[in-house]
């Protein structure tokens, strides 16, 4: 399962690495791939523990960025 999000206010590796370090460790997490030049967070997850997608929006927005679903 993916998850994209589409990230406003993301500009610089440490956006990057802040919202790594805020998804990544969530249940169901396999990986997080930012893209700053399209605004996008793309979350991989597993089947067990399932990814939770509003808990990774919450995780990116408790970084201060706003989170919508990306079409």
């Amino acid at each position: 399962m993916n998850i994209v999000l589409r990230v406003e206010g993301m500009s610089c590796g440490h956006c990057v690495s802040a919202i790594t370090a805020a998804v990544q460790p969530l249940p169901g997490v396999a990986s997080v791939a930012v893209d700053l030049a399209a605004g996008t967070v793309t979350v991989a997850g597993t089947a067990d523990p399932a990814l939770d997608p509003q808990a990774v929006t919450t995780a990116i927005e408790d970084c201060g960025y706003d989170v919508s679903r990306a079409a």
